[in-house]
């Protein structure tokens, strides 16, 4: 009887349009249920950890990932996050991380979709800029064209964009479509070092030795400056910033459910329950097997992130913060302390994410995260959830450090 509850809740799940398809058989529904339930993980349970004083607070910054297609009008993502920041301006920072503009990035500026993609990132901007914060643009794939030919220009349009709209405040890091690092001390107490990781799975054109100006412009280079940039630290915690995640339990990470096997066109609109059984499964089994390089399976994406993890063990990080998936999640890491996807930053686009060993907290949910650093030497994270209501709630929390 369990079982069969849980197949009607995963033949349900997504409201009505699920309940009019019933592609799945009860019992092989049951077995593909007891087969999945019997390597799930134990979920973890963290204590939360017990929210510091307003005063006591010296920097926080906020990591609100793939957030590049907010409906227009006030998006819930958005409008809760301007209003945390209208508390604490001066001493914030927002890290926008990646998947600033959705489908292609920036076009050029004779393209009909231009207005449109200067509405979506301006969105962001302002909530930044009317607050007085500072604003830090990580590029994503769909920044670089979603991969294609004209990624590096759309990266750069972006980049000057921002730049035109004369906010000193606001930034694009790594500038120039250069793969950085680049380095943002906050005061001294935090390093962020911030990765263009899509520059590693971007077919050409991009910049690359010997022809370009970027300061780093190979792997190797790019894995030495990272290697100094955490060496000389000193006491500061280090954050390190990127777009793709080392680790994840959601769609990147090949963690596909029953539903994605049924419905596999869901991938390309949420409304297209076309059920496609046996057929389906060739999508997310493909995916599984290395065909895209933005999936943690694909041979650049190992080679990026094996590189990476390498470069990381000279001093660990306390965090490693990526958008890429469309939920949140929090891991323990080996190669950094914590690692931390934050990819919800526009209401609604959530895709399915699972526990594994690592995680410590994973939720489709619309949302962000926040990390506090206490002038007693202690760094808090809170995972905060948003509903159709820009209201917010703290749905998980933990001591970073705690010394």
């Amino acid at each position: 009887m369990l079982m069969r509850r849980r197949c009607r809740s995963l033949a349900a799940g997504n409201g009505v349009a699920a309940r009019r398809h019933r592609p799945v058989g009860r019992y092989t529904c049951i077995f593909l249920v007891a087969v999945a339930a019997c390597g799930s993980p134990t979920i973890p349970i963290t204590p939360p950890a017990p929210a510091p004083a307003p005063e006591t607070i010296e920097h926080t910054v906020f990591l609100v990932g793939d957030a590049g297609a907010a409906a227009p009008g006030a998006d819930p993502v958005l409008e809760a996050l301007a209003a945390e920041l209208s508390s604490r301006p001066s001493a914030s920072t927002v890290v926008y991380l990646g998947d600033n503009i959705y489908p292609r990035g920036m076009p050029d500026s004779a393209s009909p979709l231009r207005r449109e993609a200067e509405r979506r990132i301006a969105a962001q901007a302002d909530v930044v800029a009317d607050a007085g914060a500072r604003g830090i643009f990580v590029p994503g794939n769909h920044d670089w064209a979603a991969g294609g030919r004209d990624g590096w220009d759309a990266v750069l349009r972006q980049e000057r964009f921002i730049a035109d709209r004369a906010m000193p405040n606001l930034v694009m890091l790594p500038g120039g479509g250069c793969p950085g690092p680049a380095v943002i001390d906050i005061g001294e107490r935090l390093r962020l070092v911030i990765l263009d990781t899509q520059w590693w799975l971007q077919s050409e054109p991009k910049p690359m030795h010997p022809t370009s100006s970027c300061a780093t412009d190979s792997p190797a280079e790019v894995t030495d400056s990272l290697r100094g940039a955490l060496r000389s630290a000193g006491d500061r915690y280090v954050g390190v910033i990127a777009h793709h995640p080392l680790l994840s339990g959601g769609l990147h990470g090949g963690h596909f459910g029953l539903l994605d096997h049924i419905f596999p066109l869901r991938v390309l609109k949420s409304w297209l329950w076309i059920p496609l059984p046996a057929l389906g499964s060739a999508y997310p089994l493909a995916r599984a097997s290395g065909i895209s390089s933005q999936d943690l399976s694909g041979r650049l994406n190992r080679e990026m992130r094996d590189s990476l993890t390498v470069a990381l063990a000279v001093r660990p990080p306390l965090f490693f913060a990526s958008g890429h998936e469309h939920n949140l999640q929090v891991l323990d890491g080996l190669s950094a302390r914590h690692l931390l996807i934050s990819g919800v930053g526009y209401f609604g686009h959530t895709s399915r994410v699972v526990y594994l060993e690592q995680s410590r907290y994973a939720a489709a949910k619309s949302g962000y995260m926040r990390v506090e650093l206490v002038r007693d030497g202690r760094v808090r994270l809170a995972v905060l959830v948003v509903d159709a209501e820009a209201q917010v709630s703290e749905s998980f929390s933990m001591w970073l450090a705690a010394r």
